[in-house]
């Protein structure tokens, strides 16, 4: 399995017990949440604001983007 996929599959498994702790269905401890949000933050891309300034009298700038975001199920069942 590509290194891509697993990467894909740990940010999954780690973002699902987050949501069963935020459901109720797991405890976890203050550092565990903190440990789990802080591994989001190296593998999900963080979205911040973008301010884009330039001189009023040349003509406008446009700016396009695209976000893709795809759901990695695993192919075997996990307990968590």
């Amino acid at each position: 399995m590509p290194q891509a996929w697993r990467d894909r599959i740990q940010t999954t498994m780690i973002v699902k017990r987050l949501e069963k702790h935020v459901n109720g269905e797991v405890e976890l401890t203050p550092s565990q949440v903190t440990a789990g949000l802080g591994l989001l933050r190296k593998t999900i891309p963080d979205l911040g604001a973008l301010t884009v300034s330039g001189d009023e009298n040349a003509p406008p700038v446009r700016i396009q983007g695209m976000i893709e975001m795809r759901a990695v199920f695993p192919t075997h069942d996990t307990k968590d």
